[in-house]
């Protein structure tokens, strides 16, 4: 006993998944009208914030604060200036706030205060 199995052709297969809506024998690309266009994602327009930053009083200090800031999602970058105790932020508003920025470091015993931004 033989079993045959019969593939559809090329053209069958790539119409069941939308690929080709019509054959006209023409080489020009058309594009399927049941196939929503993709959006164009808007950039980012991060904002910055300017924090005081309290009870840094050592090198390793400035360290912990800015990991702690990075690790508030949406939070781009973070500058520390440990001569004036400052924390420079750019951040995305659309996913976080200077209060939540400033949360992340005075839970780590490193009182921020908005002072910018």
């Amino acid at each position: 006993m033989t079993l045959t199995k019969t593939l559809p052709s090329g053209a069958a297969v790539l119409t069941a998944i939308g690929l080709i809506t019509a054959c006209s024998g023409s080489t020009e690309a058309r594009a399927d009208p049941q196939v929503a266009p993709t959006a164009i994602a808007a950039p980012i327009a991060f904002q910055t914030a300017e924090f005081a930053i309290e009870n840094m009083t050592c090198a390793s200090c400035p360290i912990t604060v800015r990991k702690a800031m990075e690790r508030v999602p949406g939070v781009q970058s973070v500058d520390i200036d440990f001569k004036t105790k400052t924390a420079t932020v750019s951040y995305d508003p659309a996913i976080t706030t200077p209060a939540d920025i400033a949360a992340a470091p005075t839970a780590n015993g490193y009182p921020a205060t908005l002072t910018k931004g």
